[in-house]
């Protein structure tokens, strides 16, 4: 079982490596890296590459580590009981399984993505460390243990908003997706836009790392909305020679809202403008 990277998703050399150390290791892995530079869907893409199914766990700052595992509703036990439902005599009726429940069982091995892990209480990944380590748990309520027939494959994403613990980072094989360099990010143009214009192209990559090396920018703009950017380009049939004007006074690049994400970063740029335009007078 070999990841290669698939025809719409360009893999560099190293998360291929990585995606199969842990697939041998037998480890989640913990991707960390930039917004928009693919680590949800790395996950998605290895579902493909490999043929298997993506059970996806989506974490937010509300999520519990046992929602992963199963969920006993003993308030609507307590009021079927009240109202004679037969229901109430097998637990199993109130107990909800989780995503990892869902991955324990299936009987081909599953691709189990715990996306953006780090937007969760601190103490939730080590909540999870004997669960994920042991690929196994108790259900108290009916007194059984769930236990992986086939241990999933688990890929876990960090936006790095906050540490992680040392004892889960030890259970990991990591690798962090350095933001694209420019071929790289060609070959992903071209995976979404075969045959584009080179001229087109270069200058609007020209742009895109420029806009992201203006220093106090508080958002760089990621490769998704880089995409999205030149889909605008082509829909508007903006010309490289239109991108291509140097005019100080006019920094901010046509259709900018696909790249500037907030007003702070829209200011920054009209600031400078303001400023090129005292010079030249």
């Amino acid at each position: 079982m070999k990841f290669e990277g698939t025809k719409d998703y360009v893999a560099t050399d190293d998360l291929r490596v990585a995606v199969n150390a842990a697939i041998t290791l037998q480890r989640p892995l913990l991707v960390k890296g930039e917004p928009g530079t693919g680590k949800t869907v790395l996950a998605e893409e290895i579902a493909k590459a490999i043929d298997a199914e993506l059970i996806t766990w989506n974490i937010k700052s509300t999520t519990k580590a046992h929602q992963g595992l199963y969920e006993y509703d003993a308030v609507s036990r307590l009021r079927d009981s009240q109202l004679g439902d037969e229901r109430v005599r097998d637990i199993r009726n109130y107990i909800s399984k989780g995503k990892l429940w869902e991955a324990f069982e299936r009987k081909k091995r599953p691709i189990l993505l715990i996306d953006e892990i780090d937007k969760a209480d601190i103490e939730f990944p080590n909540d999870l460390l004997q669960e994920l380590d042991r690929m196994e748990f108790y259900v108290y309520e009916t007194n059984e243990t769930i236990k992986a027939e086939i241990r999933p494959i688990v890929i876990i994403t960090s936006n790095n908003e906050k540490e992680l613990p040392d004892a889960f980072l030890r259970r990991c094989f990591f690798h962090y997706i350095k933001f694209p360099e420019e071929d790289t990010m060609r070959a992903i143009i071209d995976v979404h836009f075969p045959g584009l214009k080179g001229k087109l192209v270069q200058e609007a990559l020209n742009i895109f790392y420029e806009i992201r090396e203006v220093p106090g920018l508080k958002k760089k703009p990621s490769t998704s909305e880089l995409l999205d950017w030149l889909k605008l380009l082509l829909s508007e049939d903006i010309s490289p020679e239109t991108l291509r004007e140097k005019d100080p006074t006019k920094l901010i690049p046509p259709l900018h809202g696909a790249l500037l994400k907030n007003e702070q970063d829209v200011h920054l740029f009209e600031r400078l403008a303001f400023l090129a335009r005292r010079e030249r007078n």
